[in-house]
């Protein structure tokens, strides 16, 4: 069988669409699962040469500071491996509560679903069809 193959570690599901990994977070993510889902993810990048994760959280309703820490640290590995972190479906009391606790969440991109992040990580990882040379004289 081919991918997708979901991470059962975390009980979180990592799945792969083509070069990138999908995860959706339902509910409450505990500490610990969320310190093991950013391994899984980053293992997952490394062996799959994935070169874009899409954080889906429109499941959850409520982020603390920890969770929120770690979407970022999850974005920062994603990065140092290659990979572009979407964050998907954010709900309206979920940036508010990002906002009051002064989290700005570096190296994360939003969209406002998984259709709009997979679009925005395939429109950056396309090449332009111009690479920034004049054609010439």
């Amino acid at each position: 069988m081919t991918a997708p193959h979901p991470v059962h570690a975390t009980g979180v599901p990592v799945l792969t669409l083509g070069e990138t990994l999908l995860v959706s977070l339902q509910g409450e993510l505990h500490d610990g699962m969320a310190e093991q889902l950013q391994q899984d993810i980053s293992h997952r990048i490394a062996d799959s040469g994935a070169n874009g994760v899409i954080i889906d959280i429109s499941g959850v309703e409520v982020v603390d500071s920890f969770l929120g820490r770690n979407l970022a640290e999850i974005a920062a590995s994603a990065s140092l491996l290659a990979a572009r972190t979407v964050v998907a479906g954010m709900q309206p009391a979920v940036a508010i509560t990002l906002v009051e606790l002064g989290l700005t969440l570096p190296g994360l991109t939003t969209a406002l679903d998984v259709d709009r992040a997979l679009e925005l990580l395939t429109r950056r990882s396309t090449p332009s069809a111009s690479d920034g040379r004049e054609k010439g004289t």
